[in-house]
């Protein structure tokens, strides 16, 4: 009798045990699925919810109608930092984020992204398209947290920097080269076709474990290349039409301009269907509820079309330049097909995913984003007195030229010297003028004079982040990546170093002592009879050239030793010194592990 008691009251233990196990485990959130979609140069008004009449995005739109909608969403001017400031929570200045080249798009590795943010809690990681936070160990995506990388080098693919496309001229979105985990592969197809297919194959092998997937479109950045089929709906329509009565300003389209808009709306709809797919493979996996998704795009267009009116484009701290759409989607948790004013911008996206997916933020440094979590569980935010900052000029920022700073419903933007009195900024207040007409500044000079004094600490806060003072070094010689390319992208000199042969540039690296072999690719050939110099600090090597016309020069057996430096490459001839394409380095005795 005393055993059958003792069982029985095994048994209630157990069933209470099993209980409190239930209880908790309820308790404790799922982890939701995590989709970051972003897409490059596509302007606020590149969508039909937002007012185009031209633009056909039917799966964006409904997308949006079922999301919660940001509309007073920032981001910066340009492609670098945005993605920047997306991955960590900060500024991009204090990621050593501080243009799109120029050798100024390389991210810190000591920067904690998402994906290694995400990683803590277990999340398969992935990005399909384009990172343009560094091409070289150690700040590729698979050095900061990604388990899949598919993409492309640099800003976009046909430009300099992304060599394995840029040969290929007005076909380089077309059946392109690209980098599998650190690896060239090459690919049949179009660019936006093989990045959203690639993704949507990583979201089945991994929809069973918390994911993260960055699905990175590099359209439509020029080149505005895209398949027949997407620009034959556009062939015929007139891009400047359609806006009669419309109240906002308008601006005027040349010809150009209107062919350019049909190839980025050929481009958007190519887009639009891969999201489409996407979602519907969502469903069919029945992960939908349990997945948020964002879609958001990185800055505004390039070239001149509509943009809801606002004043400015690409590289403009004006709200053409800085607005986007922003749609967020987690049914499980969030009612959707509603909208949040509350001023918000790309720095705020790590710090709610942390809270949503319940992992910590990174620590030890300053995040500057918020948390949207209230907002999105509709709580009142006292968020008036949040300033935001912005810039863009090439290299590194020019102190009130193309700067601004946004707090509250006023908006402070210097377009002059670095000298001027604050009579020749511009003060908008953007509830009242949203596109940025009516300069207020002789009215309301205290606020001027307020706001840039929060300008200037902001400035020489960000100016002096230890990210700037000591940029990233490119590592050589490392096991991660051997042999390693240098491309013109990260390349550090003159300003403005694109494709041009007779130019200063150089390399800021950190090489590992080794023997290495190094091959020189020009991107014309070459005449014979000159010298080609490598110079790494104070040790120069240097070896005559008897090939004729070549386009490759190489140099065998160079011992270098441990050293922190500028690596500088040119071509002596004719009184002209060339700088090579690309550099390819290759440690002779040491293994690539990646």
């Amino acid at each position: 009798m005393k055993g059958m008691i003792r069982r029985k009251s095994i048994l209630s233990f157990l069933i209470v045990l099993c209980y409190q196990s239930a209880v908790i485990n309820a308790q404790v959130p799922e982890r939701p699925n995590v989709i970051i979609i972003i897409t490059d140069d596509q302007g606020y008004g590149d969508l039909g919810y937002t007012g185009n009449p031209h633009v056909k995005t039917p799966n964006i739109d409904n997308f949006a109608k079922e999301s919660v909608r940001f509309t007073n969403f920032y981001v910066s001017p340009v492609c670098a930092p945005t993605r920047a400031s997306l991955m960590t929570g900060r500024y991009s200045l204090r990621t050593g984020i501080r243009d799109t080249y120029n050798g100024g798009a390389i991210m810190a590795a000591s920067e904690v992204t998402i994906a290694e943010m995400l990683k803590q809690a277990d999340y398969k990681t992935g990005i399909f398209g384009k990172w343009h936070l560094g091409d070289n160990y150690p700040s590729r995506p698979m050095d900061q947290g990604f388990d899949e990388s598919l993409i492309h080098l640099s800003g976009g693919m046909g430009q300099v920097g992304d060599f394995t496309t840029y040969f290929k001229g007005d076909r380089s979105y077309f059946d392109p080269v690209l980098w599998h985990n650190g690896t060239q592969e090459a690919y049949e197809g179009y660019c936006s076709d093989i990045f959203a297919d690639k993704a949507i194959e990583f979201i089945e092998e991994n929809h069973q474990r918390p994911f993260f997937c960055y699905l990175s479109f590099n359209a439509p950045h020029t080149p505005l290349q895209v398949p027949d089929s997407y620009y034959q709906r556009y062939k015929a329509i007139d891009p400047s039409s359609g806006f009669d009565g419309d109240s906002r300003p308008f601006v005027e389209m040349n010809e150009q301009d209107k062919e350019d808009a049909r190839k980025v709306y050929a481009m958007v709809s190519n887009i639009d269907d891969h999201i489409g797919k996407l979602m519907l493979k969502l469903d069919e996996l029945n992960i939908s509820d349990n997945t948020l998704v964002v879609f958001m795009t990185d800055n505004g267009p390039q070239q001149v079309r509509y943009i809801a009116g606002m004043r400015g484009r690409k590289g403009s701290v004006y709200r053409g330049g800085v607005r986007v759409p922003f749609y967020l989607r987690y049914p499980s948790k969030y009612k959707g097909n509603r909208d949040i004013e509350t001023t918000t911008a790309h720095i705020d996206l790590l710090p709610t995913l942390s809270e949503i997916c319940n992992v910590k933020p990174p620590a030890n440094r300053n995040i500057d984003g918020k948390n949207l979590v209230p907002l999105l569980n509709a709580k009142k935010v006292d968020w008036e007195n949040r300033p935001l900052f912005f810039y863009w000029t090439r290299r590194y920022p020019e102190l009130y030229h193309n700067m601004a700073i946004q707090k509250g419903p006023f908006k402070l933007v210097g377009q002059t010297d670095y000298n001027a009195a604050i009579s020749e900024f511009e003060l908008f207040n953007i509830e009242e003028d949203p596109y940025e007409e009516h300069n207020m500044v002789h009215q309301k000079i205290d606020q001027a004079v307020s706001l840039k004094v929060e300008l200037d600490e902001w400035y020489d806060q960000l100016i002096s982040a230890p990210n700037i003072l000591h940029p990233p070094r490119i590592q050589i010689g490392h096991e991660n990546e051997n042999p390693i390319f240098l491309n013109r992208n990260d390349a550090g000199g003159e300003r403005g170093i694109w494709a041009q042969e007779e130019i200063f540039g150089k390399w800021r690296v950190s090489i590992a002592e080794g023997t290495y072999r190094i091959t020189f690719r020009f991107v014309e050939p070459i005449p014979k009879g000159g010298i080609m110099y490598l110079e790494t600090g104070p040790r120069i090597h240097k070896a005559g050239n008897s090939l004729e016309n070549s386009e490759i020069l190489e140099m065998k057996n160079i011992h270098l030793p441990a050293m922190h430096c500028d690596l500088i490459p040119f071509y002596a001839v004719d009184d002209k010194k060339i700088f090579p394409f690309w550099v390819k380095m290759e440690r002779m005795d040491v293994s690539n592990k990646s």
